[in-house]
């Protein structure tokens, strides 16, 4: 069985005016993610493993933000355009894991709704996709709550 690993990672600056939207889900929170699309983060570093594992590249390349298409796009709807893409390749996905950064707001309650938006957007089982939530402990931007970063790692099987 042929396998393939892809790590992604992407950070967005919190601004007011904008909801914040994580794997699909709005949280309640005073400010939200800046961005041209719907800046969902998690979805973002997941979609950047996904293409790193075949060398195709990031999100910018297929939705760039000086394409106004992509203006305020929802996200699990270029997640599912990208997941087509990898699948039209020859691969699937085997698991992803993700780590969310940020200090605010307490995601724990709403990881798992954010868990299955993902796995009926990328038709995989919950169970293949892990979510975790962690502080930085005050340190840095994400830690003077400036923005919130995610960290994700993707394994694709090939299926021919």
């Amino acid at each position: 069985m042929e396998l393939r690993i892809g790590n992604g990672y992407d950070i967005h600056r919190l601004v007011e005016g904008r909801p914040l939207i994580l794997g699909g889900v709005v949280l309640p929170h005073d400010r939200g993610l800046d961005g041209h699309s719907d800046a969902d983060v998690l979805t973002h570093a997941i979609m950047d493993a996904m293409l790193g594992a075949l060398s195709l590249g990031d999100i910018g390349h297929y939705f760039p933000p000086t394409d106004e298409q992509w203006r305020g796009a929802n996200s699990l709807t270029l997640l599912e355009q990208v997941n087509r893409l990898i699948q039209q390749k020859g691969w699937t996905i085997s698991n992803l894991d993700s780590v969310i950064v940020a200090e605010r707001p307490k995601l724990k309650p709403h990881l798992q709704e954010m868990q299955e938006n993902l796995a009926e957007t990328l038709q995989l089982d919950p169970t293949a996709i892990g979510i975790k939530a962690t502080t930085n402990e005050r340190l840095g931007p994400v830690g003077r709550e400036e923005g919130i970063a995610v960290h994700a790692v993707v394994l694709l099987a090939k299926t021919d």
